[in-house]
């Protein structure tokens, strides 16, 4: 049976960078941004719809409903919120059905809660090293780094509390929180590996 790692993560934590580190070392995909053009593709709907209600994007409980203009017919539809966030979902299932992978964010440690075999992960750190590690990867002051980080905290903690039901970064969401600026970015991805090995190894 395929085995499935989900990250959720802080900006700036390293969460994105254990993730594809572990992708590399165990020779199965990560899926991040990839998720919105294979929804885009599989529903025939333009990704823009689906950066709608990504986990980066603004994100509004009042905007639950938005309308697109059909380029076959020129009527207008409507689309909701749920309704895209279901398509995605079915594509994260579909995903960890047919083959192990890991996933980075969107919900997708809720989507696969039946998985048997789906390891969930939230990484933190500092917020200080968050801020220095936005600072230099996005080329920003300190103060700019702050509020990036910031804006993407409430993002993301809006998104996922609101689809799963569940409080994002909280310990008991997750099989395993841990902080990178006590452990380190490389001693993570090792003891995730060792685990993923020690306990799906029959499963790749």
């Amino acid at each position: 049976m395929n085995y499935v790692i989900t990250i959720g993560r802080q900006l700036g934590s390293g969460g994105k960078q254990i993730g594809e580190a572990l992708s590399q070392r165990l020779q199965i995909p990560c899926y991040d941004k990839e998720l919105i053009q294979i929804a885009s593709r599989e529903s025939g709907l333009g990704k823009e719809f689906f950066e709608q209600v990504d986990e980066k994007s603004s994100y509004s409980f009042f905007g639950k409903y938005f309308g697109f203009r059909s380029g076959y017919t020129g009527d207008c539809n409507y689309l909701c919120n749920e309704t895209l966030f279901k398509i995605q979902s079915d594509v994260i299932r579909q995903l960890a059905e047919r083959e192990s992978c890991i996933f980075v964010g969107r919900c997708a440690d809720y989507i696969l809660r039946n998985h048997p075999q789906c390891l969930n992960v939230f990484i933190s750190a500092r917020t200080e090293d968050r801020i220095e590690r936005i600072r230099t990867a996005q080329d920003l002051t300190d103060k700019e780094a702050t509020a990036r980080m910031e804006q993407a905290d409430k993002r993301r903690a809006d998104y996922y509390n609101y689809y799963s039901n569940k409080v994002w970064g909280m310990a008991s969401s997750y099989d395993l929180c841990i902080n990178s600026s006590v452990f380190g970015i490389d001693t993570i991805i090792a003891m995730i590996e060792e685990y993923v090995l020690g306990h799906y190894s029959s499963a790749k």
